[in-house]
C-alpha cells in the first residue's frame, strides 16, 4: 500500500482518472483504542462494515481480538487472516451448511437466534454439540437510529422469555443480545433496550451469562452530529450495573460504523457541471450508495493545489454517478466552492463504513483495487471533537 502525507498530495501527484480509496490507519487507531480504553467490557468488531485484510489485521493489531461476523465467506476471510480469533456468528438466520462449515471447520461456538426453527438448526447441524454459547436476540425500538433493523430481527418482547428457557437447556453459555439500529443519534436507546431485555430475564426466570448490547454506535457527518460517544458508554454501563447486581455477567458490544468511518475517503473527479449538479465519476452503484439511498450527507472537500486558487464562497452542490442509471444521484447538499467545475478533485470522507464494501462493477464502472494510506486527519472527526471539548472543560477547571 503507497503512502502519502495527505490526500491533496494523493490528488496532486496521482492526478487519478478513476475514483481512488484513502485509507488513514491513525484514525482506526483513535477509535479502537477509545473503545477498548473507555467501554467496559468486550468489543466486537462487527466485520460487515469494512472487511478489507489490512482493517483486521490493524484492529487485530491493536488488541480485539474477537469479530461479529454474519456469514461463512466473513468466517473465513476472518479466519485466514487471524487463525486464532474469536468469531460470533451473530445473524439469527443462517444456512445450514453454513452453521456446520463454521462449528466443525472453524471452530465457532458463538451463534444467535430468534426463533425455536434457527435455535432447532443450530442443535442439528452441530450434533447437539455442548460446547455452544447462544444469543437469543430480542426485538428493541430503533427510534433513535437513522436506519432501522426493527422489522427484520429479533424476537417480540412477549414471546422472548419462553425461547430464552428452552436455549438455556441446550447452552453452556447463555446470552442476551439486541440491536438499537445504525447509526443511533442518542443513547437513551440503549438505556431502554437494557431495560427491556432485563424485563425478560426477570421474567424467563433463567441465568444469563452474557448481554450483548449490540452495534449502532454512531460516527459524525454534516447535519448528522451525535452526542459524545462517552455518553453512550455511560448509559450503557449505568443501566447493565442495575441489571449486573451479582456481577457474574459479561458485556460486549459490537461497533463498526464507529470504528472505521472516520478512516476511509474517495477521491473522485468531477467530469461535468450543469449548475449546481457536479457529474462525477463514483456514485450509488459504487462505494457512494449511502449518498443515494439513505441520503447520508457526507463531509467533503476540494483538493486544488495551493498554486490554484478557488473562490472564497461556497454553495450547495448535488452529485451524479458515472453511470448511465438516474437512480445513481447523491442529492446532498454537499457543500463545495462556487466556482467548482470540470477536472476538479473532490475528496468525500466518512466512507471507511459501507462504502467500497458495497461498491459494485454496474455498468462497467469497477471500483479501483489500489488503496492508498495517508497520514493527515480525517474532513471530520468525533473523536477529535471530543479531544477538543475535553480539553476546552480541562482548562475551564483548572
Amino acid at each position: 500500500m503507497r503512502k502519502y502525507q495527505s490526500s491533496q498530495s494523493v490528488a496532486s501527484d496521482l492526478l487519478p482518472d478513476g475514483p481512488l480509496h484513502i485509507y488513514r490507519p491513525k484514525a482506526v487507531a483513535t477509535a479502537v483504542n477509545f473503545f477498548k480504553e473507555n467501554f467496559r467490557g468486550k468489543v466486537l468488531y462487527a466485520v460487515k462494515t469494512n472487511p478489507e485484510p489490512f482493517v483486521l489485521k490493524q484492529i487485530n493489531e491493536l488488541g480485539v481480538n474477537s469479530f461479529d461476523v454474519a456469514s461463512l465467506q466473513e468466517i473465513q476471510t476472518v479466519s485466514s487472516l487471524l487463525p486464532q480469533a474469536e468469531l460470533y456468528f451473530m445473524h439469527t438466520v443462517k444456512s445450514r451448511n453454513s452453521i456446520r462449515e463454521a462449528y466443525f471447520s472453524y471452530g465457532v461456538r458463538n451463534f444467535s437466534l430468534d426463533t425455536e426453527a434457527e435455535l432447532e438448526k443450530i442443535l442439528t447441524e452441530t450434533n447437539n454439540a455442548t460446547d455452544l454459547n447462544l444469543f437469543v436476540r430480542i426485538a428493541m425500538p430503533n427510534a433513535y437510529a437513522e436506519l432501522s433493523l426493527a422489522d427484520k430481527f429479533g424476537i417480540n418482547v412477549n414471546e422472548a422469555h419462553l425461547l430464552i428457557q428452552k436455549t438455556r437447556k441446550h447452552t453452556q453459555k447463555l446470552g442476551v443480545c439486541f440491536h438499537v439500529g445504525s447509526q443511533c443519534m442518542h443513547p437513551d436507546a440503549y438505556r431502554i433496550a437494557i431495560r427491556m431485555a432485563a424485563k425478560v430475564v426477570s421474567k424467563a426466570k433463567v441465568k444469563i451469562d452474557v448481554m450483548d448490547v449490540g452495534g449502532g454506535f454512531p460516527s459524525i457527518y454534516p447535519g448528522m452530529m451525535p452526542p459524545a460517544m462517552q455518553l453512550y458508554y455511560d448509559a450503557i454501563h449505568e443501566e447493565f450495573a442495575k441489571f449486573n447486581k451479582q456481577g457474574d455477567c459479561e458485556l460486549i458490544c459490537e461497533p463498526g460504523r464507529a470504528i472505521v468511518a472516520e478512516s476511509g475517503s474517495v477521491i473522485v473527479k468531477v467530469e461535468l457541471r450543469k449548475r449546481d449538479f457536479l457529474y462525477i465519476n463514483d456514485g450509488t452503484y459504487g462505494s457512494l450508495f449511502d449518498a443515494g439511498t439513505p441520503k447520508f450527507i457526507f463531509p467533503v472537500k476540494l483538493l486544488r493545489a495551493e498554486s490554484v486558487s478557488h473562490s472564497g464562497n461556497f454553495m450547495p452542490f448535488s452529485f451524479f454517478g458515472p453511470t448511465c442509471d438516474s437512480m445513481d444521484f447523491m442529492k446532498g447538499p454537499f457543500h463545495l466552492p462556487e466556482d467548482t467545475s470540470e477536472g476538479d478533485y473532490i475528496e468525500i470522507g466518512q466512507l471507511g463504513s459501507y462504502g467500497r464494501t458495497l461498491a459494485t462493477g454496474f455498468n462497467g464502472f469497477k471500483p479501483v483495487e489500489e488503496i492508498i494510506a495517508v497520514e493527515d486527519e480525517p474532513i471530520m472527526s468525533l473523536y477529535g471533537d471530543m479531544q477538543k471539548i475535553s480539553e476546552k472543560l480541562d482548562t475551564i477547571a483548572a
